[in-house]
C-alpha cells in the first residue's frame, strides 16, 4: 500500500478520536477502514456504564461498513490515546477486534497502528493474529 494512502487513513483515524464517547476510561480511539472498492468507513470507541456493551473503534468501523453491504477490506488504521491529549504511543487492536477482522479479512489485510502520520507500523493480519480461527474452521 502506498504511503500516501496509509497517511490518509491515519488522518481519518486521528479525526475520529474526537468523536469517542469515553466517560469512564478517558481513552479515545479512532479507526479508518479501507474497503476493497476504495471507500473509507470510520469508527470511534463508545463506552457504556455497564462496560460489556462498550464497542471499540475498529468494530464500529467494521459494523458500519457491513451494515452498508461492504464485506471486503484492504486495511485499517487505528490511533488511540488519553482524552484531551494526542496519542502517547501506538494503540493496537484488542483480541475481540482482531477476531472481527478475521471474520471479514484475508491474511494480507493490513493493520496500521499509529501514533501520528510519521510514527506507525503496518503488519498483515496473519502477523497480528497468527493461527487465527475463522469461517474456514467451521466448514466440514
Amino acid at each position: 500500500m502506498e504511503e500516501k494512502k496509509i497517511k490518509e487513513l491515519i488522518r481519518y483515524a486521528l479525526d475520529m478520536r474526537k468523536m469517542s464517547y469515553t466517560p469512564y476510561s478517558h481513552f479515545n480511539v479512532g479507526a479508518a477502514l479501507l474497503s476493497k472498492d476504495g471507500r473509507i468507513f470510520t469508527g470511534c470507541n463508545i463506552e457504556n456504564a455497564s462496560y460489556t456493551p462498550t464497542n471499540c473503534a475498529e468494530r464500529t468501523a467494521f459494523f458500519k461498513a457491513v451494515s452498508e453491504g461492504v464485506k471486503e477490506f484492504d486495511a485499517i488504521a487505528i490511533v488511540g490515546g488519553p482524552d484531551g491529549a494526542g496519542p502517547e504511543g501506538i494503540c493496537t487492536p484488542c483480541g475481540v477486534c482482531r477476531q472481527v477482522m478475521s471474520e471479514f479479512c484475508t491474511d494480507s489485510f493490513l493493520v496500521i497502528c499509529a501514533k501520528s502520520e510519521e510514527e506507525y507500523w503496518v503488519k498483515p493480519l496473519y502477523e497480528v493474529l497468527p493461527e487465527r480461527f475463522g469461517p474456514k474452521d467451521l466448514l466440514s
